[in-house]
């Protein structure tokens, strides 16, 4: 098995052509005829990845977050993101991305993320100009309290943030990740509670004013969950290769 097959096979799941026009996704560092015997899949591939994968025997890492987002103009040790590209190919492992392709991909971050939160009768919210992005869906009657306590269970969140819109949960959006740009397309889609994360103080204020909860449950937790899903689509499609999940966790702590 190559690095090549793998990359085919990720796009039949989440497909270029559902990438935001800014995003850089797909094969961004090794070589594609590499032989490919274990996956590590992560949410980052960061330094402390690399060191992981290099440790477990991998020669592939397939993340959600590119390895890569600008163009560099080196690959030295002199700038942390270079550094960290450097890291990937001193030890030979290759670095396959999926990114906002998979955040709107079927099967992919928001679903899972719709999933792992109970909700039921989930679609897309769609606007014209999030590409599928958001997804909605409903669950039982509940007070805000009761549903952040769950999401932050359910998420295994170290701690959240919410703002009160005046409404119970019956109609929930996800975005995993930073969607909160989209809280009136959530509002004027009959939501009464929006999950997202990476929320600006305004942008509290703002879902307030529109009557709309709104949630903030950490870009680390919102996304992670699409990793076991990766993991498990890529054991199934690939049996002679071993896939593993990596022990990353998110960087930041709360007191």
């Amino acid at each position: 098995m190559t690095v090549q097959n793998i990359l085919d096979y990720l796009w039949t799941l989440a497909p270029l052509a559902c990438k935001e026009s800014w995003d850089n996704v797909g094969f961004l560092a090794g070589r594609k005829d590499a032989e490919v015997r274990k996956i590590l899949v992560a949410l980052d591939a960061t330094d402390a990845v690399a060191e992981e994968a290099e440790a477990l025997g991998c020669q592939l890492v397939v993340t959600h977050h590119p390895l890569i987002f600008r163009a560099p103009k080196h690959v030295t040790d002199a700038d942390p993101m270079t550094e960290t590209l450097l890291s990937y190919l001193e030890k030979g492992i290759a670095v396959i991305s999926m990114h906002t392709n998979l955040d709107c991909a079927p099967g992919g971050v928001n679903d899972v993320l719709a999933e792992r939160l109970g909700l039921h009768n989930v679609g897309v919210l769609e606007d014209g100009e999030t590409a599928g992005l958001l997804r909605a869906g409903e669950c039982c009657p509940v007070e805000l309290s009761q549903f952040a306590a769950f999401v932050k269970e359910r998420l295994a969140c170290p701690g959240l943030r919410y703002a009160d819109g005046g409404k119970p949960v019956r109609r929930v959006a996800v975005g995993g990740g930073g969607c909160a740009e989209y809280i009136a397309l959530a509002a004027a889609s009959g939501c009464d509670t929006f999950v997202t994360a990476d929320v600006k103080y305004h942008q509290f204020q703002e879902a307030q004013s529109r009557g709309l909860n709104l949630i903030d449950a950490g870009h680390f937790e919102t996304e992670n969950p699409v990793c076991a899903r990766l993991r498990d689509s890529l054991a199934a499609r690939f049996p002679e290769v071993e896939t593993l999940l990596s022990k990353h966790r998110d960087l930041i702590r709360f007191l």
